[in-house]
């Protein structure tokens, strides 16, 4: 049932996303480094903002790049792919050796081939590199569809960083103390009637606020000030859809403790229905967390409400922040964009360096040229691979030659290769991991071991998605146990 209004929650929630605002101009500058615009950071010359990428070609100069970040990213994600496996089942406490635990088992099993989680967990691990946050979604499908065989399976999705949010508040490493979370979905009408629509009338409604007079998209990007065309959290990524925020928060409710001697059954009930209990039961007040959830539309409409429907209470999402220190993440890409900013300045300086010095310069004595023949001929042969320029010498008029000069050693080569050795000792990446062989007289013993090492100074940040890896496994078997 569709009703109005929760601005407390949807104005909380709007904060907790406020306050990722650094976080995700980080990731949108990482990303963009990873994916080779690495001139586009804004400067500012002469009172004028303008693009690293436009100020280099305004001084007549080419901006070139050398993209390192991007092959140490793929070097990592080719380690992942090697060492991924999905959880074993003494990973997810299924190790009893119990026909219902090996049943599960194979229940997961399955539902990780239905989810391609191997491809998943590889564009998640990437994201992961980029930004330092992977985020998962858990839902039960309603309908059969075409990568799912039936409803009723548990869907895996990817969520995008830009689109999600965490309580600002949050300090665990692990995230137990979170107590709000949520995301923002942009879905056209169809989509949106489709997921929270559960009678015509929820249809009308939705109509109403999305599409009438003053849609809610609109109305609130103006009243919240969202600027035009930006993603904001009132507004939607694109025209014509429509902005759904779903907010998941810790509420805490008064509930009985019940027991019941007849029966010696305990359970919990609402404390307003402790009029309605049996005779002879004990009761325990109790002040009880429950995380609940609410679909809101940007105005403050709530489209959609209710507890938990897990079981076991909880959210449906599994993240996890690196290193998320304070609060605060950072990405392992980050640590080497000055590497790879310095490293595209001495390769641009380089190319300018080499054309500006002067080479294949033609010195012809103006007494040297021939009766009927312009300079302009002699400098269209000149410039031909096999031109001849025919002319007689005079006695005492030195002959043409051509001037060429060296690039004057300023030590460039020497910065490159410091720089690139730097790259490789900031991020732990080095040639072995890569695969290149360094040298013939290389033993293999000493190859071995600078793979090793290189393997160890990744080891943190592979565990660290792993032990995602395993928490999403484990809701999944907490979600499909049959119990």
């Amino acid at each position: 049932m569709i009703s109005k209004q929760s601005n407390p929650l949807l104005a909380e929630a709007a904060s907790h996303w406020h306050a990722m605002s650094d976080f995700r101009s980080r990731r949108d500058r990482c990303k963009r480094y990873c994916y080779g615009r690495q001139w586009d950071d804004v400067i500012e010359v002469d009172g004028r903002r303008m693009r690293e990428e436009d100020y280099i070609r305004s001084q007549g100069n080419i901006p070139l790049k050398n993209n390192l970040i991007r092959r140490m990213v793929r070097s990592i994600l080719g380690v992942f792919r090697n060492q991924y496996a999905f959880p074993p089942a003494a990973a997810l406490r299924l190790d009893s050796g119990s026909e219902a635990d090996a049943l599960l088992y194979r229940r997961l099993l399955l539902n990780a081939s239905y989810n391609r989680l191997d491809e998943l967990h590889a564009r998640t691990m990437e994201e992961f590199l980029i930004s330092g946050l992977a985020v998962h979604r858990k839902t039960f499908s309603r309908t059969a569809g075409e990568h799912l065989p039936e409803a009723g399976v548990l869907r895996t999705d990817y969520v995008a960083p830009d689109s999600f949010f965490i309580d600002a508040s949050a300090r665990d490493f692990r995230g137990w103390d979170v107590r709000m979370v949520g995301q923002l979905h942009d879905l056209d009408f169809g989509r949106l009637c489709a997921s929270l629509a559960e009678s015509d009338d929820d249809c009308r409604r939705l109509r109403e606020i999305y599409l009438g007079d003053g849609a809610a998209s609109a109305a609130a990007g103006q009243v919240f000030g969202d600027p035009a065309g930006a993603r904001g959290f009132h507004t939607p990524s694109a025209p014509g859809l429509c902005r759904v925020i779903e907010v998941w928060h810790k509420e805490v409710r008064g509930r009985y403790r019940v027991h019941d001697p007849a029966t010696g059954r305990i359970y919990k009930v609402e404390a307003d229905r402790r009029p309605l209990l049996p005779e002879g039961v004990r009761l325990q007040w109790m002040a009880d967390e429950v995380w609940s959830y609410a679909f809101l539309a940007p105005t403050g409409e709530v489209l959609a409400e209710g507890e938990s429907p897990f079981p076991g209470g909880g959210h449906p999402y599994v993240w996890r922040a690196y290193p998320y220190i304070d609060g605060e993440i950072h990405s392992f890409v980050a640590d080497v964009i000055d590497q790879q900013r310095h490293t595209n300045r001495l390769i641009t300086l380089y190319d300018w360096v080499l054309r500006s010095t002067a080479k294949g310069v033609l010195l012809f004595p103006e007494s040297a040229l021939p009766d009927g023949v312009e300079i302009d001929d002699i400098s269209d042969e000149w410039s031909r691979f096999n031109g001849v320029i025919l002319f007689r010498p005079k006695a005492g008029v030195p002959l043409p030659q051509q001037v060429c000069g060296n690039a004057s050693n300023v030590g460039i080569t020497d910065l490159l290769d410091i720089q690139l050795k730097m790259f490789e000792d900031v991020s732990g990446v080095n040639s072995a991991l890569e695969g290149k062989v360094t040298g013939g007289n290389v033993s293999g013993a000493l190859y071995d071991r600078q793979t090793r090492q290189a393997m160890t100074a990744l080891l943190d940040i592979l565990e660290s998605y792993n032990s995602f890896a395993r928490e999403g496994a484990l809701l999944d078997a907490r979600l499909l146990s049959p119990g």
